[in-house]
């Protein structure tokens, strides 16, 4: 129990085994700000493992993220979850670059 008498979910244990989707995004710096990786989440632009996901979707280590920006499909596999918000030199090491993919022009 928190020491506001509200029990955390089982999934967001000090241990760092997952974390929201948009707070993922937030905090490995892939997405500039928490609301615009809700936003794009919310609108089907993020798929985890697959699937689009809302911002509320539980990520874990070793799950898969893609999206799509504007000429570009990215994919990352969660390395890490932190407990703590890391330092910018830090972001990076939460996920690995899986694919990068630069899409041609559409006329």
């Amino acid at each position: 129990m928190s020491r506001h008498g509200v029990t955390p979910p089982a999934d967001s244990g000090p241990s760092g085994e997952s974390m929201r989707l948009d707070l993922f995004l937030k905090q490995s710096r892939l997405i500039p700000r928490r609301s615009l990786a809700r936003e794009v989440c919310d609108h089907g632009g993020i798929w985890v493992n697959g699937h689009a996901s809302k911002g509320s979707k539980s990520v874990k280590v070793g799950d898969l993220i893609q999206w799509h920006q504007r000429r570009r499909k990215t994919s990352v596999k969660v390395s890490k979850i932190p407990v703590m918000r890391p330092g910018k030199k830090d972001a990076a090491a939460l996920y690995e670059l899986v694919q990068m993919e630069i899409l041609p022009e559409e006329n």
